[in-house]
């Protein structure tokens, strides 16, 4: 049943949901500010109700709540596509006299996302105010907080928002659930994914979104249809879940893009991330152990109800994810 749930807003909500959207502010010009929304092109005109961006002022207004020391502010709207198939919201104005402090809501995001104000990247919850936060430069933050950031950006993007590497994960772990089979899988993919993610926040490998996220899917769906053929671990599997590390990998160095990391605290939030991954896993790995595995997995009838029917499920919804990817 729980397999069944999470499937489902699988296919309703799709696989990520941090890093679609990013704010930063700016102050190009004494007493002036440019405060720039990225985000994804298609759920926004669907929430606007119109396949045009041309005249979403008035709908994004009362969608965003910009303040200075606490007096609302009512900016410019202007929306334009990028080329990428993005959106691009601007908020243009004067900043008031002697203002020290300006706070931040955009209603039409439910998840975390990033906003960078000169130097430094805060993050704000989606539909909620930010903290204040300085007109013009502002001081850095602190190493601990950015390493607590991202731990925990890391984290949720396995749980609960990362449902194709949930089920990924959870392919992994149903075709042997015995410690040392699921060690030397989870040790290679974590070895994988580690590589990519570095080479490629590193600027040294990029690969287009729209060929990493298909064939993320397709590996789900291959370990999923593997589980359902195989009835114990072969020697190639573990070769296999290293490659597919590797595409997963370059699938994280996408979200940290999206996200941004702090120019002066690079590696601590590019490790505190990876670090988070790999504790979402872990979760992963032993909420089904607690759930199924401790109990049933010496049953005779272990993998004819649990292995075959739940792989088959994860490969179902890995498969139409990989239709979704390539038609959008």
């Amino acid at each position: 049943m729980l397999l069944r749930l999470l499937l489902a807003a699988g296919m309703a909500t799709g696989a990520h949901e941090i890093g679609t959207t990013k704010a930063a502010m700016r102050f190009p010009a004494e007493g002036t500010y440019v405060l720039e929304i990225e985000t994804d092109a298609a759920p926004l005109m669907e929430k606007l109700g119109s396949r045009e961006l041309t005249h979403c002022g008035e709908a994004i207004r009362g969608r965003v709540a910009l303040a200075f020391d606490g007096q609302t502010a009512r900016p410019a709207i202007e929306c334009r596509m990028l080329a990428d198939g993005g959106a691009l919201v601007a908020l243009t104005g004067p900043v008031p006299s002697g203002a020290k402090a300006f706070t931040f809501r955009f209603g039409w995001v439910f998840t975390t996302y990033s906003l960078q104000v000169g130097g430094t990247t805060v993050w704000v919850e989606g539909g909620e105010m930010s903290v204040p936060l300085a007109v013009g430069i502002t001081e850095p933050v602190s190493r601990w907080r950015v390493a607590w950031r991202y731990l925990a950006l890391g984290f949720t993007h396995i749980l609960p928002y990362g449902l194709d590497h949930v089920l990924f994960v959870l392919g992994i772990y149903l075709l042997s659930n015995k410690p040392r089979s699921v060690l030397l899988q989870v040790t290679a993919f974590t070895a994988a994914h580690s590589i990519t993610l570095g080479l490629s926040m590193y600027g040294l490998l990029r690969v287009p979104a729209s060929v990493v996220e298909p064939l993320i899917a397709v590996s789900i769906a291959y370990v999923a249809i593997e589980n359902v053929f195989l009835s114990e671990l072969k020697p190639w599997r573990v070769g296999l879940v290293f490659g597919f590390g590797l595409l997963h990998g370059m699938g994280f160095a996408g979200v940290l893009t999206g996200l941004g990391l702090p120019r002066g605290e690079f590696v601590t939030a590019l490790l505190t991330f990876n670090i988070g991954v790999e504790m979402g896993q872990l979760a992963v790995i032993g909420a089904a152990f607690l759930l199924v595995g401790w109990h049933c997995s010496e049953r005779i009838w272990w993998r004819s109800r649990v292995v075959i029917p739940a792989s088959t499920l994860i490969a179902c919804a890995a498969i139409y994810w990989t239709v979704e990817r390539v038609m959008g």
